[in-house]
């Protein structure tokens, strides 16, 4: 199908976040001439995307690419890729656990896993890490549903809800736990725990950085001082973990951690990097968790443990559910969180025209 004919488009909210789902067999092969469609397709760059459909904001400027499974323990292939808004680049360099959440609905839609029962489970793939989540998806009639009654901070009403499990998250894009083989490393002159548990994260106390971290995403993003830190300690956390130069990547995530301020487990504020997250990501989420039980971190200073393995990470919206199991040594195994999802519309798409 020519670009003139419009591409083939699911345009779904997964999680606290929002994207575009396609097929990879309808995009490009070529991997430049599929980002500069999927540029074109949201807008960029642009700080409006005002020709695209891409909202103005990280969360709303992301692209799941679906296939066939490569694997024979998954059900379908899942590439994650964010497109920056007012810079011409598209990223593999993460997943993203909110956009996860849509790729068991749109699976099903788009008949690469068949439904069965009230109930369907699909095993994901995921490409950007290699691991495989599961997730539960309600089926009732051979469809999917996105009616129900889970609730999640961050988005209004209630959905269907969509349990995701993952295991081996450990060193996902960083090759360990903890890259340094440390749990505090001393950044410019800021205690921070650098982890990977599916996402790679650095954990700082807010306090440390002249704030609060009850601040207001505005309020932070108005911070040039504060921004310029961050970024100082972005850019030299990079090696540190492995990743190499990060100038130009979506990671590390930065987090500012504090006390609960509504009875969770610990407040954050996170950068992704230079754009402050509305809530928070699920795999960011679950690291900043497990940095919690960590001795000795930033994480752990300020965290209020809870009794059981429901950890609740509060956020500008509202407050996220991680589940962690642990053994015996504390070590984490196996991670959990819920989210909704929701189909927006299903048709083409009509990419700006180059030049």
């Amino acid at each position: 199908m020519s670009e003139d004919e419009g591409i083939p488009c699911l345009w779904m909210r997964g999680g606290t976040s929002k994207g575009a789902y396609f097929l990879d067999s309808d995009l490009p092969e070529d991997v430049a001439a599929r980002d500069d469609l999927l540029l074109r397709i949201m807008g960029s760059p642009d700080a409006r995307q005002i020709d695209g459909i891409g909202g103005a904001d990280p969360l709303t400027s992301k692209v799941a690419v679906l296939s066939p499974p490569s694997r024979e323990d998954a059900d379908v292939d899942y590439l994650f890729l964010q497109v920056f808004v007012d810079q011409a680049l598209v990223s593999d360099a993460q997943g993203c656990g909110n956009i996860l959440a849509g790729v068991g609905p749109a699976a099903i839609e788009r008949g690469l896993v068949a439904a069965a029962g009230k109930e369907t489970r699909v095993r994901i793939h995921m490409v950007n890490t290699g691991e495989v989540a599961e997730a539960l998806i309600a089926t009732p009639g051979g469809r999917v549903s996105y009616r129900g009654e889970a609730r999640i901070d961050g988005v209004p009403g209630t959905h269907a809800a969509v349990p995701l499990k993952f295991e081996g998250l450990e060193g996902s894009m960083c090759g360990a736990l903890l890259p340094t083989g440390r749990a505090v490393d001393v950044i410019e002159g800021v205690e921070a725990t650098l982890l990977d548990l599916g996402m790679p994260c650095v954990v700082m106390r807010a306090a440390d950085l002249g704030v609060t971290g009850r601040e207001s995403r505005e309020e932070l993003e108005g911070n040039a001082a504060l921004k310029e830190r961050v970024e100082a300690i972005r850019l030299a956390a990079g090696p540190l973990m492995g990743l190499g130069d990060v100038a130009e990547k979506s990671v590390p995530k930065m987090f500012l951690v504090s006390g609960p301020q509504a009875g969770g487990t610990l407040n954050t504020r996170s950068f992704i990097p230079h754009r402050v997250h509305a809530t928070v990501g699920v795999f960011a989420a679950v690291s900043v968790a497990a940095a919690a039980v960590m001795e000795g971190t930033p994480a752990a200073s300020v965290a209020r443990l809870p009794e059981g393995e429901t950890f609740v990470i509060e956020h500008p919206g509202g407050a996220a559910e991680v589940l962690l199991e642990r053994d015996a040594a504390g070590a984490v195994v196996r991670a959990g969180t819920l989210r909704t999802a929701r189909k927006l519309f299903d048709g083409l798409v009509f990419p700006r025209v180059p030049g």
